[in-house]
């Protein structure tokens, strides 16, 4: 049998056909010799033993290194989510985020790979175009293998843990964990099929010619409609579109922006590790790719600046920035190591204004998605793939990547209807199989988390960061073990748990504000039980309303004093640097 080792097959389209070798055989010498760029080529020995005697080194380490910086993606995204949730969910959504490579890789590794790729080297094949049979429980001892294999598995693996990642901030602060924790590990049945059908050599849709290089259908497309299937079912979060909300505060931008940074970083890995080495030509198709993301990005994120500068009325929004930048990115993904630069460029404004534009769409649609996961993920992974259809073209580097042009280049709605396509199938099958695994979630542990738990926060009730919150009798305490507040089951069953509107916010109150007297607390909420007494304080409706307007009252006037001082402030330093604004008045200086 022919050494596995000697070739290497794209992981993006290339198969039999396509294999090429790793290594040329001088005649006559039996000496192995390195394919080296032209401009090494005039200034090197042909015969590098040294070098050449573990065949495929180089593309092994392109392979590994490029997973290595795909991994660093889940810190960007976990960065990104808890930066954009309030801050009483921030731990909350890193565990999950955890969660993610600890669960859903151990379901990759036992059945999610071995359902997405024949086995390598093997004489044994499905030929399957729905499914694979190949390497469940991944383990290889055949020295001429265990490279092939482990690399191969371990590369795919970091794109199975980024697709259930996506789902995540689409299910913040709402979600339970033990019903997040079984969705991790069974949602990579949902991403395993489509892998097989874009990526495999018997994948029906890789013999009908789709390409995507990187991953816009399988992981993003994937990733994106499931988000959407599960905040459709989870509902909004509460209060998210009452009339006259305004949009929840992030509860931290700088780590939003961090996060942005970590994912461009990771998108260059993700993109360019998608040529799957380095060696013959492949070097120059990752170059190529790395040049068309940058491009994309720059496009993007140029693109969301001017976007927010007239939507905002002269403002800079970092939603926009964040939402165009990887709008963008997921937007190249699919020809990322095909298209010319100025190309790269143009889908990524393409993609920027997709995305902006959907994050309105679904605010329209009152549709509760904190981290924008539908319009950058989604939708920007159909017009991914669609952009092959358009822009795609034969290339000589890769001639068995991209079998038919694209629209521009002459080849008509050939290829662009391969991936219409692809776009319907993964994103149907998505569609159903993610309702179906959520619903029986649903069923059996619940997916989304009470109402009061909501309110208090998952970072207290789930992680008992700073205090504890007892599920079973509803105690809620802090730090060092002071009964705060209990909660009561309510008359209208025991799991209907609905609060009236005056108690939810009294206790989104107390979350924001630890009230330190026991007055203060029974004033803030209409349900409290102190260590010195079993009962239960119930106001009337009219006794809230009351506590409800003192308490408002006494806020207004300290941010109506806290305004006052500002504006003293602005006025004695307009006086200090000698200028007063045409266009501002001092009211009240003299009360403050």
């Amino acid at each position: 049998m022919e050494n596995d080792l000697g070739y290497l097959t794209n992981m993006s389209g290339s198969c039999n056909a396509a294999i090429v070798p790793a290594t040329a055989i001088v005649p006559n010498t039996g000496t192995p010799s390195v394919d080296l760029p032209d401009y090494l080529r005039n200034h090197t020995p042909v015969y590098l033993p040294s070098i050449s005697l573990n065949t495929r080194w180089d593309d092994a380490t392109w392979i590994l290194t490029s997973a290595f910086i795909i991994f660093t993606m889940q810190s960007g995204f976990g960065l990104l989510e808890s930066g954009s949730v309030s801050q009483k969910n921030e731990v909350n959504i890193m565990v999950k985020n955890a969660v993610d490579v600890l669960f859903g890789g151990i379901s990759y590794w036992m059945f999610g790979y071995g359902l997405s790729f024949d086995k390598i080297g093997s004489d044994f094949k499905s030929n399957h175009p729905f499914v694979a049979v190949g390497e469940f429980f991944v383990d290889e001892t055949n020295p001429d293998r265990v490279g092939s294999v482990f690399s191969h598995f371990f590369f795919h693996a970091s794109f199975a843990t980024t697709a259930t990642t996506i789902v995540s901030g689409a299910m913040a602060e709402r979600t339970k964990l033990e019903a997040y924790i079984l969705f991790s590990f069974l949602n990579t049945l949902v991403y395993c099929f489509p892998a097989h059908w874009v990526w495999d050599c018997s994948g029906w849709l890789k013999t009908m010619g789709v390409v995507d290089i990187a991953g816009a259908g399988a992981v993003h497309l994937v990733g994106g409609v499931t988000g959407l299937v599960a905040t459709l079912m989870l509902k909004p979060r509460t209060g998210r579109f009452r009339s006259g909300a305004d949009l929840p505060a992030m509860g931290s931008p700088t780590n939003t922006i961090f996060g942005m940074f970590m994912l461009w970083w990771g998108w260059l890995g993700f993109n360019c590790g998608s040529t799957y080495g380095i060696s013959q030509n492949k070097w120059k198709l990752a170059a190529r790719s790395a040049a068309c993301t940058i491009t994309a990005s720059i496009g993007g994120g140029m693109t969301a600046i001017v976007l927010s500068y007239l939507a905002k009325r002269r403002k800079f929004d970092v939603t926009f920035l964040i939402n165009g930048v990887l709008g963008s990115l997921v937007s190249i993904t699919a020809m990322c190591a095909l298209a010319h630069p100025w190309e790269g460029y143009v889908i990524g404004v393409v993609g920027a204004l997709i995305a902006c534009s959907g994050c309105f769409l679904t605010e329209r649609l009152k549709i509760d998605d904190p981290v924008s996961v539908v319009p950058v993920h989604a939708l920007g992974a159909i017009w991914s793939l669609l952009s092959v259809g358009i822009f795609g073209r034969q290339d000589k580097l890769a001639p068995q990547l991209i079998r038919n042009s694209g629209l521009l280049a002459g080849g008509g709605f050939h290829l662009l209807g391969i991936q219409a396509l692809a776009i319907v199938s993964i994103g149907s099958w998505t569609a159903v199989t993610s309702f179906v695994l959520l619903k029986l979630i649903d069923v059996t542990l619940g997916l989304r988390v009470p109402l009061h738990e909501e309110i208090l926060g998952a970072d207290l009730v789930e992680h008992s960061i700073n205090g504890t919150y007892d599920k079973n009798s509803r105690e809620w305490r802090d730090r060092d073990g002071r009964l705060i507040m209990v909660v009561e089951r309510f008359k209208k069953g025991e799991s209907a748990d609905e609060l009236n509107p005056q108690d939810i916010r009294r206790l989104r109150r107390m979350s924001k504000q630890r009230a330190s007297s026991e007055e203060t607390m029974k004033s803030a909420f209409g349900f409290v039980r102190t260590e010195d007494s079993s009962s239960f304080d119930q106001k009337s409706d009219a006794e809230l309303a009351d506590d409800a307007r003192s308490i408002d009252e006494s806020q207004a006037a300290v941010t109506h004093r806290r305004r006052g001082m500002d504006r003293l402030r602005r006025f004695k330093m307009s006086n200090i640097l000698g200028k007063r604004s045409s266009n501002w008045t001092p009211k009240h200086s003299a009360n403050y």
